[in-house]
């Protein structure tokens, strides 16, 4: 045989000990990387404001009550979903959650008693076992609050539907973890929509998967989240038993830039080559903190994005409060941010459109910043917004930084948010196990 020959003969050993060789360099590589490399450096501050939880004030649960009117207002008797919008007859994933965690919210804060939060609860839940599955496989993106079909985005009805966000159904698993946890009469009511949902479609090798329509029509599965929103929604679903590992990681795509003075942690997944855009807003981070509590990494997170605004305030004199929000006018929706694509405060549509115009400063940001901190400057911002509703409506979304003009949009996931920000102030993070045990009891007791 000839050294040729043999070579091979032998080729698929000589395969298997370089690879063997190479994962050997890659452990040692990576066991003497050094993470205090800018990149993945987390100072912790020590000085992070903690609220002490204590009963609302008149003007607070006012407020409160301000917000749960919306979901008075946009309830559908036939279905027990709430308009997205005002008067606005749709409802995603995220609203549906939205909805449910303001509803728990309103009934730990005594606004509703237990009756109506019960009749509320079921009837949700049970209409959540109805609606017709993307592929057969999991929620659309948005259905028609009053009749529960399948709708784009425009409310227009759609047979085949329009995808699957994984992160829209990440939140909604936030109340579903309340009511198992909780208030465990519902677990039967809850086990029977998620038994009918392949929730393993929307992971992938521990990555979060979404689901949308390529121009020919077909199904496209795309990994779906940026830091903030990514670990957000893979906490809920990790209590599920899924496989996110690779989702709640911060670390993996972190990278810091440096806005009004402070580190933010930015998503380093460009929209270029990743063909999703890399918001940096309030709403993941303030999430976090008044549903889950947060945890360390989070915690200063969190803190780092709201000093940003709190220096740029100091620096310009302008009250800064960022997220995602409605509009009363096109483009209707627009990001409003602490950094994405390159750009410090940027405000941009979903497309990446320039929508610097619409920079609003976010009602809900505002509630969940004082909520969380109770700082001199939440202080004046929550002067400043607190007046921003409309009797008998609810809270309006926010108030253009340009002219001062209130931006008059009112949905479910901006009085939601207020309510669970409220919530926050006088009991602490929603999820908490050991919540609410003589709620339990009565609830127990009504049935």
């Amino acid at each position: 045989m000839t050294f040729k020959d043999g070579l091979l003969t032998a080729r698929h050993h000589i395969v298997f000990l370089l690879g063997l060789c190479s994962t050997f360099y890659l452990v040692i590589y990576l066991e003497n990387f050094d993470i205090s490399k800018k990149t993945f450096e987390i100072k912790l501050n020590p000085n992070i404001p903690n609220v002490i939880h204590e009963p609302l004030s008149t003007q607070e649960l006012k407020w409160a009550k301000i917000a749960w009117q919306y979901f008075e207002n946009n309830t559908h008797e036939e279905t027990g979903l709430v308009n997205s919008v005002n008067n606005y007859p749709a409802a995603t994933m995220w609203d549906i959650a939205s909805y449910m965690l303001g509803l728990i919210s309103a009934y730990r804060l005594e606004i509703i008693e237990v009756t109506e939060f019960k009749k509320r609860m079921t009837l949700v839940l049970k209409s959540l076992a109805k609606i017709e599955l993307y592929d057969g496989q999991l929620p659309n993106k948005s259905y028609n609050a009053k009749t529960l079909t399948m709708v784009d985005y425009n409310n227009n009805i759609t047979v085949k539907g329009i995808g699957w966000s994984a992160i829209d159904i990440g939140r909604l698993f936030v109340p579903f973890n309340i009511l198992v946890w909780n208030y465990p009469e519902y677990t039967p009511l809850v086990n029977n929509i998620i038994n009918q949902w392949d929730l393993k479609a929307m992971v992938n090798e521990g990555v979060l998967m979404g689901a949308t329509i390529d121009n020919e029509g077909q199904t496209k599965y795309v990994q779906e989240g940026r830091i903030g929103y990514e670990e957000y929604a893979a906490k809920s679903l990790s209590l599920s038993g899924l496989d996110v590992s690779k989702a709640l990681l911060y670390h993996d795509y972190l990278q810091y830039e440096n806005i009004a003075g402070v580190d933010i942690p930015t998503d380093s997944r460009i929209p270029e080559i990743y063909e999703a855009h890399n918001y940096v807003v309030s709403e993941s981070y303030i999430l976090d903190a008044i549903e889950f509590g947060g945890n360390e990494i989070s915690r200063e997170f969190t803190y780092r994005v709201y000093q940003a605004q709190e220096n740029r305030y100091k620096l310009q004199g302008i009250f800064t409060a960022v997220s995602e929000d409605n509009i009363d006018q096109a483009p209707y929706f627009v990001y409003n941010t602490v950094f994405s694509n390159g750009k410090a405060w940027n405000t941009i549509t979903d497309t990446g459109e320039d929508a610097s115009l619409f920079r609003t400063v976010s009602t809900k940001a505002a509630f969940g910043w004082h909520m969380l901190y109770n700082t001199e400057y939440t202080k004046k911002l929550i002067e400043y917004i607190d007046e921003n509703y409309v009797e008998n409506t609810g809270w309006q979304s926010g108030i253009y930084e340009s002219d001062g003009r209130a931006n008059t949009a009112i949905t479910a996931n901006s009085n939601a948010i207020i309510l669970e920000s409220l919530h926050y102030k006088a009991k602490g993070p929603l999820l908490n196990i050991t919540h609410s045990e003589k709620r339990n009891k009565i609830l127990s007791a009504s049935k």
